[in-house]
C-alpha cells in the first residue's frame, strides 16, 4: 500500500473510486437517484477531477495497492470561507476509502498523511455514524454548526481545535 499525491493521470481511476465510495458510504443516506445521476455523468466527472488535481486550491492524496488499484483518496485546503471564531482554517475536504478497506487502518493513515494532527475542520453527512465515530476517535468533535448541501442534504461540522494527545 502506498499513499501518494494524486496526479492528472489518476483522473479516470479517481472518478471511478469517487463514484464507488459514495455508493458504499451513502447508500441509505442519500437517494439512489442521486447516486445513479452521478454515474450517468462519469465522463464529465473525469474532466472535473483532472481540473481539481491540476488546480492550486486543494491537495489530494490517493492510496494505491500493490496492483496499482486506488483504494482511497483524501483532500485538504485552507478554507475560502470564514469558519468563525476559534475554528481552524485548515479544512479536510475529502476522506474516502473503499468499503473493503474499512477497519484496516487505511483511513487513519490517509488522515495522518493529509493533515497530520493539525487543528482542522470538516463537514460530515448527517446520519453517517461510521464517519462521525471515526473522526471522533481522531480528536474531532461536533460543534453544533450545520449547513445544507443542495445535493446530499444536511451536513454537520466537526472540529479538531488542538493537537490530540498521543
Amino acid at each position: 500500500m502506498r499513499i501518494r499525491p494524486a496526479v492528472p493521470e489518476d483522473d479516470e481511476a479517481l472518478t471511478d473510486l469517487h463514484l464507488d465510495v459514495w455508493d458504499e458510504a451513502y447508500a441509505g443516506l442519500i437517494s439512489e437517484e442521486i447516486l445513479q445521476d452521478r454515474r450517468s455523468r462519469r465522463e464529465a466527472r473525469i474532466g472535473t477531477w483532472r481540473q481539481i488535481i491540476e488546480g492550486p486550491e486543494e491537495e489530494h492524496l490517493v492510496a494505491q495497492d500493490d496492483a496499482g488499484r486506488l483504494l482511497g483518496f483524501s483532500g485538504c485546503s485552507t478554507t475560502r470561507e470564514d469558519p468563525g471564531p476559534d475554528v481552524p482554517t485548515l479544512q479536510l475536504t475529502a476522506l474516502y476509502v473503499r468499503a473493503q478497506a474499512y477497519g484496516t487502518g487505511l483511513g487513519h493513515d490517509m488522515l495522518t498523511a493529509t493533515i497530520g494532527e493539525e487543528p482542522a475542520f470538516l463537514w460530515v453527512l448527517d446520519g453517517n455514524q461510521r464517519a462521525i465515530t471515526f473522526y471522533q476517535r481522531h480528536g474531532f468533535e461536533l460543534d453544533g454548526s450545520t449547513k445544507t448541501d443542495p445535493v446530499v442534504g444536511l451536513e454537520l461540522r466537526m472540529v479538531r481545535r488542538e493537537t490530540p494527545l498521543p
